[in-house]
Formats: C-alpha cells, sequence, structure tokens
C-alpha cells in the first residue's frame, strides 16, 4: 500500500495459536504492526477481559515468528511496564483512557525516558481538548514516536455507525499538530464489516497516514468485538479495492482553482464584514427603540429562507443551516456589544 501504515490483527488474543496464526496470515498482505488487545476494559465486569501477560508472551512469539512489530493498548503503569518486559513495540491508549487525563498523565510517567511509539485514541466524547491533551502529556514526558488514531465519537443521534465519524475534529487536530501520524480505525468507527471499506477510503482522500483494522481468523467465535471483525482473507480483498491518493500534484493543475477558492473566500470575508456592520447599525437602532435584541420570529424565519434558497442551488439544507446559526450567534453578539458600549459612555441615575 505504498505509503501507508497498516495496523491490524484480532480485538484480542485469545490463543498462541490464535495470534502467531493471524499475524503470520498479516504479514504475507504487507501488514507492517500486527495489534492485539491483552488487557480489555470492559463496561460491566463478568465479561471477557483478557488474559493480560500471558497473552504478551504470545505477542512475543508472533514478533519473533514473523518479523513483524507488535502492539497493544494499556491502560495502567503497570502495563506499560509489563508490556516493556515482553518487548513490545508499540503501544496504545484506548478511547476511555484518552478521556481520563489523570490515567494518561500516570501513563506519561511511565514511559518518561522510553523511547517508543505511542498510539492515542480519540476520547468517546467529541472532545478535541481532550485528545489533543493526552498527546501533548506524552510529549511532554518525552515520548517522541506519537501517533493520533480516530476511531470515531459517541453521539446522542441515531447513527448507522458504531462511532460517528465526525472527520472535522480530526482534521483539526492534524491543523494543529501537524507533524503528528493520524490513522483512521474503521473498525471501532463502523462497527460492521460492511461500513469498513468506504470509512477507509475516506480517511485515504484525506490523507490519512494509516489504518487499524481489526483482524480475527473466525470472527464470529471472537471473545470480543465479534461483530466487527473480518478475517484476514477479507482484508487482502479490501486493501485490493482501495485507492491510496498521491500527497502532491506534479502537474500544478490546482493552481488555478486553489486561486479561484482564494478569492471566494475573500468576497466572503468582505461580505460578512459588511454584515457585521449593518448588524451594529441594527443593534443603534433597537436601542433606540427599545427593542429586544434577539427576535425569535426573524430568526426562524432567515433560517428556513436562507436553507430553502441553498437547496434551489445544489447547497445542503443542513450545511446551511450551521452557517447560518454561527453568522446570526455572531450578529447578537456585535449587537449586544454596540448596546453595552453605550451603556456604559451613558450612565444612569
Amino acid at each position: 500500500m505504498n505509503h501507508l501504515t497498516l495496523i491490524a490483527g484480532p480485538c484480542s488474543a485469545e490463543s498462541e495459536q490464535q495470534v502467531v496464526q493471524t499475524a503470520q496470515a498479516l504479514k504475507n498482505l504487507g501488514c507492517s504492526i500486527f495489534r492485539a488487545g491483552v488487557w480489555k476494559p470492559r463496561t460491566q465486569p463478568g465479561h471477557f477481559e483478557g488474559f493480560g501477560e500471558q497473552a504478551l508472551a504470545w505477542l512475543r512469539l508472533a514478533k519473533q515468528e514473523t518479523n513483524m512489530k507488535v502492539a497493544t493498548e494499556v491502560a495502567l503503569p503497570q502495563h506499560v511496564e509489563q508490556a516493556l518486559r515482553y518487548g513490545i513495540d508499540v503501544l496504545w491508549i484506548g478511547a476511555r483512557t484518552t478521556a481520563n487525563p489523570f490515567a494518561v498523565q500516570q501513563i506519561a510517567d511511565a514511559l518518561e525516558g522510553v523511547d517508543i511509539p505511542v498510539m492515542v485514541k480519540n476520547p468517546i466524547s467529541p472532545d478535541l481538548a481532550l485528545w489533543l491533551g493526552a498527546l501533548e502529556r506524552l510529549q511532554k514526558a518525552g515520548v517522541k514516536q506519537v501517533m493520533a488514531i480516530h476511531r470515531g465519537f459517541s453521539v446522542s443521534e441515531h447513527s448507522p455507525y458504531r462511532n460517528e465519524p465526525l472527520w472535522h475534529l480530526p482534521i483539526e487536530l492534524r491543523r494543529l499538530q501537524t507533524d503528528i501520524p493520524l490513522i483512521c480505525d474503521p473498525s471501532h468507527m463502523g462497527g460492521k464489516p460492511m461500513f469498513i471499506q468506504s470509512l477507509a477510503q475516506q480517511a485515504l482522500d484525506l490523507d490519512y497516514d494509516g489504518l487499524m483494522i481489526e483482524c480475527h481468523p473466525n470472527p464470529v467465535a471472537a471473545l470480543s468485538d465479534a461483530e466487527q471483525q473480518i478475517t484476514p482473507t477479507e482484508l487482502g480483498q479490501l486493501l485490493q479495492a482501495l485507492t491510496v491518493r498521491e500527497k502532491n500534484d506534479p502537474m500544478n493543475g490546482l493552481e488555478q482553482l486553489r486561486r479561484e477558492i482564494d478569492q471566494c473566500d475573500q468576497q466572503l470575508i468582505e461580505a460578512l464584514a459588511q454584515r457585521m456592520h449593518i448588524a451594529q447599525e441594527i443593534a443603534s437602532y433597537k436601542e433606540k427603540k427599545n427593542l429586544a435584541v434577539f427576535q425569535t420570529n426573524r430568526y426562524k424565519e432567515v433560517l428556513r429562507q436562507r436553507m430553502d434558497a441553498a437547496e434551489k442551488v445544489g447547497i445542503e439544507p443542513q450545511f446551511t443551516e450551521k452557517l447560518f446559526q454561527l453568522i446570526h450567534d455572531e450578529s447578537v453578539r456585535q449587537q449586544l456589544n454596540v448596546i453595552n458600549r453605550k451603556e456604559k459612555k451613558t450612565p444612569r441615575d
């Protein structure tokens, strides 16, 4: 897959045979890192929680048999210590742990002075600050090889996916942390094999650096995440169907189109500036007439009209709604600022 980093393996290490058999099959597909969980945090007690240190020995054997790097999840400092003792090459921090700054800091402290790649999954909730914070804690502890794993977010709205992608959040993370590789986990994102290929392709279209995909020789019999794992054979077929995009345009054919985009953006900025100036004039009028700043009926009517107009020219109404909600919020803020400034200049008895 050219420059793409492929991380694959079962959700859980279930036996020595399962681990080694899967690792050998994945090596033939060009997998660069074999992944398997040995400590499995479960929502409720009594469910399968992994084989712990015993399974680390299986990962070490898979490494010896295939010469692949091996990776596992850590959630406690003692996990880090045991994983290092068994020669684990890559660690990752799971979504539940990322959401707990205390736990992340303990792991970062345990890794101080250790040169090992660490991958950080996004937290369960759509909180970019938590994700960035976990990455920064590791960096401050001296971890030089930090990667971010996008596995989707839990949302209250109905979604066909197990975890909603919310692509704008990892895109913003990449803007803020340009040097951190970004890996997509379409298995946890989709929750079903039928979604993995399309989600993986979208990640590649967005210039992700790699994929983490759960593979099991017999998914139906898997002790955890049985419903979202695929076989190595299915992974091979999926990889064949993916298109890895070029990072650069050798012909520079995009430059003219990008200049046109820049011109459109400038026009948008100038139009927004004019709109805010008018909003300030409206504020002065409302203040003189003792009118409320927020006018509910007017707001509803503006949204309806703009969404209808957008749909007629091929723009999604939902996008237009979000856009004009932001614009309206800023208009209200501008109006309140005008009124507050006038009140400060004219003290009342």
